[in-house]
């Protein structure tokens, strides 16, 4: 039960905080011209990442078949 109550008073303490904190966030965000670039480089990794990957495990998954091709051509 104690646990309860402590717990409950941290997140009543948190959330009467947290407009105080809201309020004051843009102060520290530094947007410049560099910003959307920065965002969309990232989204472009982030998307582009997987089909890359999956070129890589499809060219390792074939080069393998044709490996074991191979070898059992020449028994």
């Amino acid at each position: 039960m104690f646990r309860f109550i402590k717990r409950l008073t941290v997140i009543a303490g948190l959330g009467a905080f947290a407009p105080a904190v809201m309020a004051d966030s843009y102060r520290y965000m530094h947007v410049s011209i560099e910003t959307p670039w920065t965002i969309f480089i990232f989204l472009m990794v982030a998307v582009l990442f997987p089909f890359f990957l999956m070129g890589v495990l499809y060219w390792k998954s074939a080069m393998r078949r044709n490996a074991e091709a191979d070898a059992a051509d020449e028994n």
